[in-house]
């Protein structure tokens, strides 16, 4: 089954006890928007996870802005709201859909292969009439082991690996030696916006600019206008510069954005995706990391 799921296709599952929908609407900067909104309306049936206390760790000097909640906290907190191993969730934010795959790729990394997002935004779905309610559930606790997939994510080191060996690759091909320096390494995908990848217009991060080699997939240019994910088909067109026998790495500036872009490239037949969580927060949080800027590019 697809990772994204319709409106109507919930809305005629709504109240399966064996599903739990989630809300996962959250702003930068306002960090109590998104529960504040949750409490006003939403879906009926659905619980509330924060994108910094519950989807996130603390921040410290390294792991970016949103480091990965411990594994172990997050199952506890699932299982607080009545979550096990056999539950199908379900996740919708207001936000282009980043959130509710951040959910999606963590549930995914701790095993729980029942996860999906909502196609459309909360705004969509109350725009057309479907219900709401600020009514909040009572939840019965439940279990939730996590079974933590590790192959899923890439941290800093394993990156800095992919450049070492791809500047070996480069001095081989220089010397003669290798016809193909890159057909076996890995690919970073940068999957912010195309002025801040190229050092432009940096208003989050302290240092501008994109990893050595990466190369620019907007992370919302795998959707339509209305903020749906686009179809296998056009997924597959979007990516057709990539080769699917190779590992592909995704960033974004702190593993939010980079989760959509993960499962776009899911959607479109990729099977080696990994998610650098850390990030460009993470990455420029060693000092000794390289960086490059569009001025540097040009030169």
């Amino acid at each position: 089954m697809d990772a994204t799921i319709s409106k109507r296709w919930l809305l005629a599952r709504l109240y399966d006890p064996e599903q739990t929908i989630v809300d996962c609407r959250f702003t930068l900067g306002k960090p109590q928007a998104g529960r504040e909104s949750y409490e006003q309306e939403h879906i009926p049936g659905a619980v509330y996870l924060d994108l910094e206390l519950d989807l996130s760790s603390p921040v410290t000097e390294h792991g970016g802005r949103h480091p990965l909640p411990d594994p172990q906290v997050l199952a506890a907190r699932l299982s607080k709201l009545g979550i096990s191993n056999d539950t199908r969730i379900v996740a919708y934010d207001d936000e282009s859909g980043m959130n509710a795959a951040r959910l999606w790729w963590l549930l995914r990394y701790l095993g729980h292969e029942q996860a999906f997002i909502l196609e459309d935004s909360f705004s969509t779905w109350k725009a057309e009439k479907y219900p709401v309610t600020d009514h909040q559930p009572v939840r019965v606790p439940s279990t939730f082991t996590a079974n933590v997939q590790p192959q899923m994510l890439a941290d800093v080191n394993v990156v800095r690996k992919v450049l070492e060996k791809t500047v070996t690759a480069k001095a081989d091909t220089v010397d003669g030696d290798s016809p193909a320096p890159h057909s076996a390494l890995p690919v970073l995908i940068d999957s912010r916006a195309n002025d801040r990848y190229h050092g432009q217009n940096e208003t989050l991060d302290k240092i501008a600019g994109h990893i050595p080699g990466a190369l620019n997939y907007f992370w919302k240019n795998t959707q339509n206008a209305d903020g749906s994910y686009k179809s296998a088909e056009e997924l597959q067109e979007h990516f057709a510069g990539l080769d699917k026998d190779r590992e592909i790495i995704v960033y974004c500036g702190s593993g939010v954005t980079a989760c959509p872009n993960v499962l776009a490239l899911e959607k479109a037949g990729f099977k080696k995706v990994r998610l650098y969580a850390g990030s460009w927060s993470d990455w420029i949080s060693y000092t000794e990391n390289a960086v490059v800027t569009v001025d540097e590019e040009k030169a």
